[in-house]
């Protein structure tokens, strides 16, 4: 299959084409273990080949599951669970003590869930675990709380510190308080100053604060006011988190939100931080204002950088090392029982393990890789034992021939800002021969443009408008009259349709030929200057656009297409020279079928 319809498609699917990787929980069935001595020697040969590990430990249970929550949570956990919990978590890592030995440890988070919900004595106990591995000089040990637990138990943010975490992570997520509520989450800014205060006194020099976007009800402003906000109360990191939307409470809304959306916020974020002296290089997530400094934990980077092997301890753990990806049990039915059980039996209490071929391993340490936005030459080929370039040789031309990806140095191939923008769709170009066929079957059964535009308009205000609204249209043909410079749509209504480019007019600061002259700029990077005498229609149907009455302005210009490299931006997918005769009205947003029609057959 080639590169620009896996590409193409990714983005389309751009919910579920991330840095998780499989696309489901049974994706990888093909290769599963059923055998426990079968399973047990996998294991243990594959944690021998290792020169280093991560080790993560798993804690499921917080005051209330969060609707956006994918993780494995307990939503109703009985007193006495905790307790039970962490009791038969330090036998499961006891099974394992004997295949890690003295290997280096790497990394290590203690993560949720909330951790901090356990008592100080539970957290110990794990502590004490963890610290009888080989942990590694100058490691950031890294710990999970809420605002909540944070502001209202100052002695034991202290007693974490002084167990030896040197790193602390807790979500806001929002300061909107109506999208707190919606989401089932508790918040306010009294609570988190009051977090970051008692932090701070525990002596944490190194605080990460976790925000979320791509929200159906979370408008640009709140999410604005959440990054200013966060960004005053000085942590050194912030982390912005997509919502992922996949096995959450909120997936039937996933199709309202588009990309142009995700992007758009994370461009407002970008930007915001950047000012504040907040780094992170394109496609990255995390924002470190110590320079020098990644922002993650050392077990994240370790995975994210030099795909290093992570056993995982817990409820629901996942677990990567050499060829093998496990989830424990939990995974599926977030219960303890059958958890407990298979530790008392002295049983890995592993769920599905799946002995995975060589494409599928590098199909889940890169996808893991663009957490980053980057991949290391040096850190694949230590991986692999093979030349990136050699492997990959067919989307590196791909990606760099369409400006997403670019090698900055010998060793880093980064995401360029257009392919950040993009990068649901390039992330694809790297799955196995199974996995893309997988993502075309599953995303032919789930996609429905026509449904998202519904949930989209269901939302949509449109008393924050003026009645009628005034859009601009650009129709940029070729010289010859054969060819129109259109653009994909990134956003409802007519998502994924092809379009004019153009957009709203701002009649507080602009004419409308300088209103069109920006939209073309934005969208397709194109510069025109516009004029007067290039107005060709004016178009006031009241049923042109699902969202109310928008008036057209449509303008109409020439250009020689060998001198304009057409680049989306803004909220187009893609922006290209499309032959008129290849045009189909159905293709077409709008009313854009019969603008074009009217203009060509008036000439």
């Amino acid at each position: 299959m080639k590169c620009r319809e896996i590409f193409d498609r990714g983005i389309r699917f751009h919910h579920y084409c991330n840095t998780a990787y499989p696309l489901r929980p049974n994706s990888l069935a093909a290769y599963e273990l059923h055998d426990e001595a079968q399973i047990l020697k996998t294991v243990k040969k594959n944690i021998e080949t290792q020169k280093e590990l991560c080790l993560y430990v798993h804690i499921p249970f917080c005051q209330a599951r969060c609707r956006f929550c994918e993780y494995v949570v307990l939503d109703q956990p009985a007193e006495d669970d905790p307790d039970r919990y962490v009791e038969h978590l330090l036998k499961e890592i006891e099974l394992y003590r004997e295949m890690i030995g003295d290997k280096p440890i790497a990394g290590y988070d203690l993560g949720g869930g909330t951790p901090a919900y356990l008592s100080v004595e539970n957290l110990k106990a794990i502590t004490d675990s963890i610290k009888r591995f080989a942990l590694e000089d100058g490691i950031y040990m890294s710990i999970e709380t809420t605002p909540v637990i944070a502001a209202n138990d100052p002695e034991k943010i202290k007693a974490i510190r002084e167990m030896g975490y040197n790193r602390i992570s807790m979500g806001f997520q929002t300061v909107s308080e109506k999208l707190l509520s919606e989401l089932g989450r508790e918040g306010s800014k009294s609570i988190y100053e009051k977090a970051v205060e008692n932090i701070r006194k525990a002596g944490f020099d190194r605080l990460n604060v976790d925000l979320m976007y791509g929200f159906l009800n979370q408008s640009d402003e709140d999410f604005a006011n959440t990054i200013r906000y966060t960004i005053a109360l000085g942590p050194e990191f912030i982390t912005l988190y997509r919502n992922r939307y996949k096995g959450t409470k909120l997936e039937a809304e996933s199709q309202g939100v588009t990309l142009y959306k995700v992007n758009r916020q994370y461009e407002i974020a970008y930007r915001l931080l950047k000012e504040a002296g907040y780094e992170a290089n394109n496609g990255k997530n995390t924002f470190s204002r110590i320079p020098g400094d990644m922002g993650t934990s050392s077990y994240l980077t370790k995975r994210v950088i030099d795909a290093t092997s992570y056993v995982g301890f817990g409820l629901g753990a996942q677990s990567f090392v050499g060829n093998y990806l496990a989830y424990n049990l939990g995974c599926v039915d977030h219960k303890l029982e059958k958890y407990f059980e298979a530790v008392e039996k002295g049983i890995l209490p592993i769920n599905d393990i799946a002995d995975m071929p060589i494409d599928e391993v590098r199909a889940k340490a890169i996808s893991v890789m663009f957490y980053f936005g980057f991949i290391s030459m040096k850190a694949y080929k230590a991986r692999f034992g093979e030349d990136f370039r050699d492997v990959y040789a067919t989307q590196i031309a791909f990606l760099e021939n369409n400006s997403l990806m670019e090698f900055v140095n010998e060793d880093t191939f980064m995401l360029t800002d257009y392919g950040a923008a993009h990068l649901y769709g390039i992330i694809p170009l790297f799955y196995s021969e199974r996995s893309v066929k997988e993502m075309f079957t599953l995303s032919d059964r789930w996609l429905n443009d026509k449904k998202g535009e519904d949930i989209y308009l269901e939302k949509y205000d449109r008393k924050k408008y003026d009645a009628p609204s005034v859009a601009v249209d650009l129709l940029i043909f070729n010289r010859d009259k054969t060819k129109l410079l259109l653009i994909s749509r990134a956003e409802h209504p007519f998502v994924n349709k092809l379009a004019l480019p153009g957009g709203f007019y701002m009649p507080e600061d602009e004419t409308l030929e300088y209103a069109a002259a920006r939209e073309l700029l934005e969208e397709t990077s194109v510069s025109v200057d516009i004029k007067e005498k290039d107005l060709v229609k004016v178009t006031s149907t009241k049923g042109r656009d699902p969202r109310g009455w928008v008036v057209s302005v449509a303008y109409s210009v020439c250009l020689d297409e060998n001198a304009v490299k057409p680049v989306a931006n803004s909220d187009a997918i893609y922006a290209s020279w499309v032959e008129l005769k290849t045009l189909k009205k159905e293709d077409l947003a709008f009313d854009h079928w019969e603008i074009i029609d009217y203009v060509l057959n008036k000439d």
